[in-house]
């Protein structure tokens, strides 16, 4: 977790004080020296200089213009009835969420044509806008989209099949699915931002009477439903879809839009957030982050206080109780139980969708009110969640990144199949990476300048007519130096320069050289002078290595330095990790430290280290190398007590992943997905903190599971007080075991072991696994099953 600063304690007092008050309505501005608001300066006046986030922008810039617009557009095509004009790509776009790569695809050519002026992607946007125009005057009517929809038969169709059908009201959701179609509002949200990023970004206006036509085609499927039925249609995962038609709103005037905009409104959710309620355990991370960020833009079109306080109580709630060390939130993209870092330090942690989410939401908030704690969280996640996405050579990204010790970061490999979401927020992600580095606002009739990242760039002040340049080697150094080298309006104004929250504020300023008494006032040193053209400002900002524990375990840490979040490295990616987790003994940890490469943060340990002397380095920066971010902190007498049992416990948990063939996560719709779960009269459930499925009688649940030759195991996971029920585990048609449950393990989950007999894994690359209730019984609940290979020399 993001150990709070003081600043955050105030602002965390201040929500508590408004959850005391008869309604949800935040308190006066707790800020004395900030503006009321700010904005930031627009992405094209801001130049990236040499530095990893420039390089960043380059080597996406190089991949967006790899791929092919014809070949995203394909799905568009045929569903009007349109040849296509390129090859449907592999992987999720010829899954029946295809399509939905266009709108990532499309806002990050216009963002990289703001932040680099490259006119290759403009050009190739036009392209795409009039493709589309194309499209929906095929269609006919507003409709535009490039998701299928798969049959009960198997059969892949045109997924605008599926809307006479929810419009009649038969209405079908798993939470990802929506009558045989993947996401396809969460699609839509996409291909809104796509529109309206060219326009924002590009000047091409020709793509919002698109975006128009097709919030015409969605408001006639919402109008035939009542609130109830949209309810049950908003269990599909809808992205921000309330996010688009509110701009939509803000765009045209069109109090339409406005009306829809409120409609889209998942209550399960919601409500409880605008109640000051933290209920998000086991939903689906990145399903609900996009709602909170479309009642952000609903309270900024329309005033609303409600959507105001739950954005900012779900910010609150997930960066102070849900977020781990770099940022990052969830685990197997859900969140668990608030303050449980912990527990969930696995090898899938930290969707990149999430924080590419956060980060937006993030400037919502500090546009509304800046507060210098909201860009201490930006700051962590954007250089340890964010940098660390994308491969600098290669261009791909990660779609988790894991904190368990030894595990690989698993990159996409750019070309034919590789459009996870995250592929498509990734691509967006690193076009823009000079967007929050400049804020500007006025305060007492002023103009004034916060800088709020430290990124080498330069930038255009229209407000003062400055030119700026910002040189700086942070957070490898603790320089930053602004140069104003054009200024057509010089004279006297405040520029604000954030002190990181580490700091404790303390900072120390030169202007010109010389030593500057700024003093430190909401989290900011306040230089607040008459300037020139020529002027200089540098801060210093100090670096020093810090211990973080997580909330609920304070000798579970992590070492920081600075805002970078240090890791040890454990050998190349290409190794395989059979050790211990890594521990730390002793009582003075940070004295063991000494620097090897200060100038890029690398740290040598002597004496604490377990099972050896350690190497740390930024964790960003460990791509192609396994690391090690949490450790079990241990004092010395602690450690010969307990040596023994955490090193069986670390050999134990190893040998269990060496031999695992695949793991199901049963009641988690991502992971049923990937398994291709198929079920009747079947139902997702959560118990004590646990996603599990069932079967009723007469129905069933079955899914794939990767396999190999030779003799498994398959393990389940039941809950030990079930009443009496008997059901059958078959695989491939073939019944492996008959299980019953009877409160035979009262109080406690536990797991039976099903010996896989090698004749049914013979040539098989996957088995499908079945549970099915004997009459009037129910199978399950299953909380959970895992394939691996038996112990060699055990009986099966």
């Amino acid at each position: 977790m993001i150990a709070p600063t003081r600043r955050q304690l105030l602002a965390g007092a201040a929500t508590v004080a408004v959850l005391a008050a008869a309604g949800p309505v935040f308190a006066a501005d707790i800020s004395t020296a900030l503006p009321a608001n700010a904005k930031p300066l627009p992405l094209d006046k801001v130049r990236l200089r040499p530095g990893p986030f420039a390089h960043a922008v380059e080597t996406n810039r190089k991949y967006l213009l790899s791929l092919s617009a014809d070949r995203l557009l394909h799905n568009y095509r045929t569903n009007a009835g349109l040849e296509p004009k390129g090859k449907v790509y592999g992987g999720w776009e010829s899954d029946t969420i295809a399509g939905h790569t266009l709108g990532h695809y499309m806002s990050a050519l216009a963002l990289t044509h703001a932040q680099t002026g490259c006119s290759e992607c403009r050009d190739r946007l036009v392209y795409i806008v009039d493709e589309l125009e194309t499209v929906q005057n095929a269609e006919g009517d507003g409709y535009v989209a490039g998701f299928t929809r798969k049959r009960k038969d198997g059969e892949v169709v045109d997924g605008k099949e599926i809307f006479p059908e929810i419009m009649a009201g038969d209405i079908r959701s798993g939470g990802f699915d929506l009558n045989g179609c993947w996401v396809p509002y969460y699609n839509w949200h996409k291909l809104f931002n796509g529109l309206f990023d060219a326009q924002t970004h590009c000047g091409i206006d020709k793509g919002l009477p698109i975006a128009v036509g097709l919030a015409g085609y969605i408001d006639t499927v919402f109008a035939a439903l009542d609130d109830d039925q949209v309810e049950t249609m908003l269990a599909c995962e809808y992205g921000g879809l309330n996010e688009s038609i509110a701009e939509l709103y803000a765009r045209t005037g069109n109090d339409r839009w406005l009306k829809l905009a409120n409609r889209i409104y998942d209550h399960r959710v919601l409500d409880p957030l605008r109640a000051g309620e933290d209920k998000l355990p086991n939903f689906h991370a990145n399903t609900q982050i996009p709602k909170l960020i479309g009642l952000a833009r609903i309270y900024e079109v329309s005033g609303s206080p409600q959507d105001q306080f739950a954005a900012r109580y779900f910010f609150d709630r997930v960066t102070h109780h849900h977020s781990y060390v770099i940022g990052g939130n969830a685990d197997r993209e859900y969140f668990f139980e608030p303050d449980q870092i912990s527990r969930h330090i696995t090898e899938q942690t930290c969707e990149h969708c999430n924080s590419y989410n956060m980060l937006k939401l993030t400037r919502h908030l500090y546009s509304w009110q800046p507060q210098a704690a909201l860009f201490d969280y930006y700051e962590r996640t954007h250089l340890n969640h964010i940098l660390s996405q994308q491969h600098p050579e290669t261009g791909g990204f990660t779609y988790m990144t894991p904190l368990m010790s030894g595990t690989v970061r698993d990159y996409s490999q750019p070309g034919e199949d590789a459009f996870w979401c995250c592929v498509g927020s990734g691509m967006e992600s690193h076009a823009k990476h000079g967007e929050s580095i400049f804020w500007q606002g006025e305060k007492d009739g002023r103009d004034m300048l916060l800088v709020n990242l430290y990124i080498p760039a330069e930038a255009h002040w229209a407000a003062r007519g400055a030119d700026m340049v910002l040189d700086t080697r942070y957070p490898y150094e603790s320089e930053s130096t602004l140069t104003l080298y054009g200024l057509k309006k010089p004279g006297r104004f405040p520029i604000a320069m954030r002190v990181p929250g580490f700091a404790n504020g303390k900072a120390a300023v030169t202007v010109n050289g010389e030593t500057f008494d700024a003093p430190v006032r909401d989290g900011y040193a306040m230089i607040d002078r008459d300037w020139a053209q020529g002027d200089t400002v540098t801060m210093a900002i100090p670096l020093d290595l810090r211990i973080e524990s997580t909330p609920d375990d304070p000798d579970t840490i992590a070492i920081l330095r600075g805002p970078l979040v240090l890791a040890a490295d454990l050998g190349s990616s290409k190794d395989t990790f059979e050790g211990a987790d890594p521990a730390l003994v002793g009582s003075d940890l940070l004295g063991a430290f000494t620097a090897a490469s200060p100038e890029w943060a690398v740290y040598d340990t002597q004496g604490i280290g377990r099972p050896g002397n350690l190497r740390f380095v930024p964790f960003y920066s460990q791509y192609d190398r396994r690391s090690a971010v949490y450790f079990k902190r241990f004092s010395e007498s602690g450690w010969k007590t307990q040596e023994a049992a955490y090193l069986a416990e670390q050999a134990r948990l190893r040998d269990i992943a060496a031999r695992s063939v695949d793991v199901m996560h049963l009641g988690e719709m991502q992971a049923e997905r990937d398994h291709n779960l198929e079920s009747d009269i079947s139902y997702p459930v959560t118990y004590r903190g646990r996603n599990g499925r069932d079967a009723r009688s007469g129905g069933y649940f079955e899914f794939d599971m990767k396999s190999r030759e030779g003799s498994l195991i398959l393990q389940a996971t039941y809950w030990g007080d079930e009443r009496k029920r008997t059901f059958d585990i078959m695989v491939d048609g073939v019944k492996l075991a008959t299980q019953t449950l009877e409160q035979d393990h009262p109080g406690e989950f536990f797991t039976v072991e099903y010996p896989v007999p090698a004749a049914l894994t013979l040539g098989k690359s996957k088995l499908r696994i079945r549970f099915q209730p004997h009459d009037r019984n129910t199978a399950g609940p299953v909380f959970g099953a895992v394939l691996f290979t038996a112990k060699e020399g055990a009986p099966v």
